[in-house]
């Protein structure tokens, strides 16, 4: 595995070896499933590079998480073709799961997390699926094509029936009535604000292991403003980390991605937001394991 020239946060060498390291990040700059903003293939590039300004020390869980090992590899090369991109970031997936790491993937766009998943399946066998986005991602096929950005959970749920949906603020009807006649587990934004108790009961009875996959079009715009589908009224900050904080204490998540995210030369902002998510998903994680 090549590292990357940047590593995630900046730290110090020890902690970044790929063999000792627990956690791997894997850049994935691919945007060609993309339906309307660009800026995606950039933005692994500028969380790494934001990244190196998030300060060690987890205020809330009072440890300093990059202890555990985070090494960050180079971004492989991506073909534009979308089924020669879900064998790449399959393979590689594949390579880290073997290795028994907790690989993290910064996207680029979401149509990547379905090789992922798969690589996962095949490691674990039957999995769960927490899904964090403004959209239902549940068309079978969207401007032509199966593999885009619009149908990933489509192309998931064809791995597994265990999924649970949170923070969608924009779907089409036909999205609306799949979930429906699947009684999928699905809360829009203003369902889960209504209860957020039922959400916790639902990820509690998830089947473990879990793969969680947020699109940053989740927050709301004052916490990510750069996306490529922006939806007003999304989640807030602190409503996430309380989330992603209970997910973490309830499932055995085995694997994470971060996608979506637009690069914006006028937007510090966005990216640095993810690169402290990303380090708190790895704080949460292993948070048993403090030191």
């Amino acid at each position: 595995m090549q590292l990357n020239e940047k590593q995630f946060l900046g730290i110090p060498p020890e902690f970044t070896e790929f063999e000792k390291a627990n956690v791997v990040i894997l850049p994935f700059p691919y945007e060609g499933g993309i339906s309307y903003g660009a800026g995606t293939g950039r933005a692994p590039e500028a969380v790494i590079e934001a990244s190196q300004y998030v300060e060690l020390y987890d205020e809330l869980l009072e440890y300093e998480p990059y202890r555990v090992g985070i090494s960050t590899l180079a971004p492989p090369e991506i073909l534009p073709d979308a089924v020669e991109m879900i064998q790449t970031i399959y393979q590689q997936t594949t390579a880290l799961i073997a290795q028994d790491k907790f690989p993290i993937v910064i996207g680029g766009d979401h149509s990547i997390s379905s090789g992922f998943f798969r690589a996962l399946t095949e490691k674990y066998g039957q999995m769960s699926v927490i899904q964090l986005d403004a959209h239902a991602d549940l068309r079978e096929t969207y401007e032509g094509s199966p593999l885009s950005h619009a149908c990933v959970m489509a192309r998931i749920r064809e791995m597994t029936p265990y999924t649970l949906h949170i923070g969608m603020r924009s779907f089409s009807v036909e999205e609306a009535r799949r979930a429906e006649r699947e009684h999928l587990a699905f809360f829009p934004m203003h369902l889960y604000r209504q209860g957020p108790e039922i959400v916790r009961e639902v990820i509690r009875r998830l089947p473990n292991p879990v793969f969680l996959t947020i699109d940053v079009d989740v927050f709301d715009w004052s916490v990510i403003a750069s996306t490529g589908t922006p939806e007003p009224g999304g989640f807030f900050w602190d409503e996430v980390m309380t989330l992603l904080q209970f997910i973490f204490k309830t499932k055995e998540v085995v694997g994470a991605d971060v996608v979506e995210l637009s690069y914006r030369d006028t937007d510090p902002n966005s990216p640095f937001a993810v690169a402290k998510l990303i380090y708190k998903l790895i704080g949460f994680r292993y948070a048993e394991r403090k030191s």
